[in-house]
């Protein structure tokens, strides 16, 4: 059983009824088959063309070919047109188990010179690898060629390696490295220090076990208020905090109030005006305290955001708002604000200096509008900290990311954006102890990509490395994916033969049970048995001219 399908790129309609037009047979002479030739050149080929018999997998190859052969004079095709690459999906049933067969033109130019032939097969012999020098032996008398080269590939996953039961990452989270290397010297070989290699990372926010767990809280109640917001009903998440808002916000405010007693009768002003709070990221783990704390310039707003993070109802809102309210209206508290905040509390803060508050209902939206608000400011000013302090890029790059010259709910998603960045650099700096010289590029391409993209917390955001950064990693364990390509002949007329061994199925649509490989993998210092799989690329070319 096989299937046709054209190049991914291609975007022509469906045309499911071609195998119709297929003999069941191999004909004697395939140049009887005028009709199907004229076909391939007016008939767009798509997607999955079902039924065709194993058979005639290679006539339809057959036809290709002649269809684009400017040698063909007696086909009587007034102008040739060069057919997107054809690829034929097979299901394996035959004794070399064949998955695919491909087909595609060689060009000079606007003109055919040939076509390239292409064979995916999946090894179904358990008992032992191949040896690298009968697969060049192989190539060479295949491809009539003398010299050969040879470029490994190999990809670890450095999650599996790195991470313990404590580990940061959650279950949809992977970094893997691609390593490549020339001149290979056995199958499975260790790639080289000294060969090129690149980081994949693909991260997903929100793992409780992560160092900056606590900010991924917070931040997901600023998310249900923005959604409050635009649809009018707050999903109001669990509270941060075991006391309840009010009481919390009503303490502070009384605090502060004592506190300004205490300064106007002793008429001195001590530092410790500059109240800090003990926020619940004060609690993790130690090896990131060094690189992401609470910051100790917690203005009044951010404060009592910390406070307010953990009500739990409309109503409770209210009271919280209009308790701070009626302090600043009766001048019982002088609260200082950052500069630049353009929140409503903290234009009521500034009328408060001048001994007049104005009137605020808090009604409708307006109480969501206002604790959203102050949040932001707060978490903005967190995620600054970090990339600054840690001076992974300045603040004209992060201007895009903070500006407020957006509607809060596209200032909420930029927010997001930041927090999607800031827990790659916090893993890669605890799993891979990577320093500044690695975070630095890698904060760049992540705040180049986010300007110009929306928050995909599957992208795959890639960094050239050094192999011997993170071979600690991997160097006891089994690659996910290795393979050697053996090359032979230059520009068009070069040909390449691929073995590979990995721990996926290389087609998408093989059967595992019936090709998979046995073999005992270390993850952690224990072993565990894991399938792989073996698969084999060849390629051919015939030339018209």
């Amino acid at each position: 059983m096989a299937w046709v399908e054209k190049d991914h790129n291609d975007h022509l309609v469906p045309t499911p009824l071609l195998y119709a037009w297929l003999p069941t047979t191999r004909p004697s002479s395939l140049a009887l088959n005028y009709d199907i030739l004229l076909f391939l050149h007016t008939l767009p080929i798509r997607r999955l063309l079902q039924n065709f018999i194993l058979s005639v997998k290679w006539q339809l190859i057959s036809l290709y070919t002649m269809a684009q052969n400017p040698n063909m004079t007696h086909l009587k095709i007034s102008e040739l047109i060069v057919l997107p690459p054809l690829w034929i999906r097979c299901d394996g049933s035959d004794p070399e188990h064949t998955y695919w067969l491909g087909a595609e033109p060689l060009k000079a130019g606007s003109k055919i010179t040939g076509i390239s032939f292409h064979m995916v097969k999946c090894d179904a012999d358990k008992t032992c690898f191949v040896n690298l020098e009968e697969l060049k032996t192989a190539h060479k008398v295949k491809h009539h060629s003398s010299i050969v080269t040879t470029k490994g590939f190999a990809q670890y996953e450095l999650i599996s390696a790195a991470a313990m039961d404590d580990t940061i990452l959650g279950c949809e989270s992977n970094i893997s490295i691609d390593i490549t290397w020339h001149t290979v010297d056995k199958i499975l070989q260790a790639p080289p220090l000294c060969s090129a290699a690149t980081l994949n990372i693909m991260l997903e926010s929100g793992d409780p076990r992560s160092p900056v767990y606590p900010l991924y809280r917070e931040l997901q109640f600023l998310l249900a208020l923005a959604e409050g917001l635009k649809t009018g009903v707050t999903e109001w998440p669990e509270p941060l905090e075991a006391q309840p808002a009010f009481e919390l916000v009503q303490e502070f405010l009384l605090d502060l109030k004592k506190k300004l007693d205490g300064c106007c009768v002793s008429g001195n002003k001590n530092e410790t005006e500059v109240y800090s709070i003990k926020s619940d990221t004060a609690a993790v783990d130690s090896s990131i305290k060094s690189i992401f704390s609470e910051r100790g310039d917690l203005d009044f707003a951010e404060q009592l955001w910390c406070k307010m993070r953990s009500v739990c109802s409309y109503q409770e809102l209210v009271e919280c708002l209009t308790l701070v309210i009626k302090f600043l209206e009766h001048g019982e508290i002088q609260p200082w604000i950052h500069q630049g905040s353009s929140s409503l509390l903290s234009k009521l803060i500034q009328q408060s200096y001048h001994g007049k508050v104005e009137a605020v209902s808090l009604s409708g939206i307006t109480p969501i509008q206002m604790l959203l608000e102050i949040g932001l400011d707060k978490m903005k000013k967190d995620y600054v900290s970090f990339f600054i302090g840690q001076e992974l890029t300045t603040l004209i790059y992060l201007d895009y990311f903070v500006s407020t010259s957006v509607d809060l709910q596209e200032q909420v998603h930029r927010l997001q954006k930041l927090h999607h960045m800031l827990e790659i650099m916090v893993s890669c700096t605890v799993l891979l102890q990577f320093k500044h010289e690695n975070l630095f590029p890698l904060t760049q391409t992540c705040l180049k990509y986010y300007k110009e993209n929306p928050l995909n917390e599957k992208q795959v955001f890639q960094l050239p490395i050094r192999p011997a950064l993170v071979k600690k990693f991997y160097q006891n364990d089994h690659p996910e994916m290795w393979k050697v390509d053996i090359t032979s002949g230059h520009g068009q007329k070069e040909v390449k033969t691929t073995w590979q061994v990995s721990a996926n199925p290389p087609v998408e649509h093989m059967i595992s049970s019936n090709i998979g490989l046995f073999c005992d993998s270390t993850v952690n210092g224990s072993s565990e048995e894991r399938m792989y799989f073996v698969a084999k690329a060849e390629c051919s070319q015939v030339h018209f001219t």
